[in-house]
């Protein structure tokens, strides 16, 4: 008994011993990774919900002020559009037809310069340009003025164009978070479908789908403000992989 016992001993060679030592390592390595990605899950899950009942807790508290007199940033010269551009927005809209300058610079306001930002309970103002409502798929936010990585985050953010419910393409992008929160389904929206804008002079206008395609992240064709003097709106979100933008443009009835 003691032989075979000697002889099975003599088989545990060094280089075994190093490939059970390196296998004890990667077992511990990971369990290590897998408890760092539930980890991170749970927080950015936990960050999600919190962005969301920021979200809530803005259109709840939002009131629309009767008052304010209509106005637009689309105006018309000879045909063509003259969009009057906020220089901090990252994409130049070029047209292919001369546009006429004014021959003097006027100074243009909107319906909206006179609102207040909203506070929420911790504090933060966000500065809310319309709400959006979308039956089909249960999709109720309000539309903040800007879309800055912080601010997609709260909730969908008026990306380019004109502003909500005026003659122009009203450009909102917002998250898809393959979940029920923000943008998420605005992929399995369909042709006929409605969207609601409601603005701060608390008016709703009604969209119907009419276009939906996917495009490439760096093309940004969908803002054009050729509408033809139509008020319409395009939806932008990331498809479910995040590689390619799902746009969906809809037009008022």
């Amino acid at each position: 008994m003691n032989q075979i016992l000697v002889s099975e001993k003599l088989y545990i060679t060094p280089e075994l011993k190093r490939k059970k030592r390196m296998y004890k390592i990667d077992f511990f390595v990971s369990v290590f990774l897998v408890c760092v990605l539930f980890s991170y899950y749970i927080y950015a899950e936990y960050d999600k919900n919190k962005n969301e009942a920021i979200s809530q807790e803005i259109l709840s508290n939002l009131s629309f002020e009767d008052n304010v007199t209509d106005d637009t940033t689309i105006k018309f010269s000879n045909n063509s559009v003259v969009v009057i551009l906020n220089t901090e927005d990252p994409f130049e809209v070029v047209y292919s037809e001369p546009i006429e300058e004014p021959e003097e610079p006027v100074e243009e306001e909107t319906p909206y310069d006179n609102i207040n930002w909203l506070r929420t309970n911790s504090g933060t103002e966000y500065y809310v340009l319309a709400t959006i409502n979308i039956p089909a798929i249960d999709c109720t936010y309000p539309i903040l003025n800007q879309s800055t990585e912080e601010l997609l985050k709260i909730s969908p953010c008026k990306f380019w164009g004109a502003e909500p419910n005026e003659v122009g393409n009203f450009c909102i992008v917002g998250h898809n978070y393959r979940s029920n929160k923000f943008f998420s389904h605005v992929p399995s929206l369909s042709i006929g479908d409605t969207i609601e804008i409601t603005d701060l002079t608390n008016r709703t206008l009604v969209y119907e789908i009419y276009d939906k395609y996917v495009v490439e992240p760096e093309d940004t064709t969908c803002t054009t403000q050729r509408t033809n003097g139509r008020k319409e709106i395009t939806l932008i979100t990331c498809t479910n992989d995040s590689k390619q933008r799902v746009i969906v443009r809809a037009k008022e009835v």
